[in-house]
């Protein structure tokens, strides 16, 4: 298989799974913070669409460690939705690491994932409720 086409999952939809340990905390956080409404909600979980993306949060007894990236907003504007963030009450991560560091929330990456056709991505990220690690960037063309 040579094509990136090929194979059981070529048209499959991806879509993120968010543990929350609880629920109504992080609905609240997603709604009044993030500004965003479930599109469909069960007892276990709550269902987002962005831009026709779909993630899930759903109850879970585990929870995530928090160390990566385990979802990402890409935004037009990051310096205006980190402050709309900030104003919103997100604390946003300082990050210090060779060849990544953060100013005013914000770093400025070298280079960028192949996909986006782009010289580089300017990022930030804050925690929700929940402690799952999310990502803002946004592609320098």
């Amino acid at each position: 298989m040579t094509s990136h086409e090929s194979g059981p999952l070529a048209g499959a939809r991806v879509a993120t799974r968010l543990p929350a340990g609880d629920l109504d905390r992080a609905r609240r956080f997603y709604a009044g913070t993030l500004g965003l409404e479930p599109v469909d909600e069960r007892p276990g979980g709550l269902l987002y669409r962005c831009q026709g993306v779909d993630f899930v949060v759903f109850q879970s007894a585990g929870t995530s460690p928090g160390t990566f990236t385990q979802m990402a907003f890409e935004v037009p504007d990051l310096e205006a939705a980190v402050a709309e963030l900030k104003r919103r009450g997100v604390v946003f991560e300082d990050v210090d690491l060779p060849g990544l560091r953060t100013r005013d929330g914000i770093a400025d990456i070298e280079g960028n994932y192949p996909s986006k056709g782009a010289r580089g991505e300017r990022g930030a990220w804050f925690r929700d409720s929940e402690g799952n690690l999310l990502g803002i960037g946004q592609p320098i063309h």
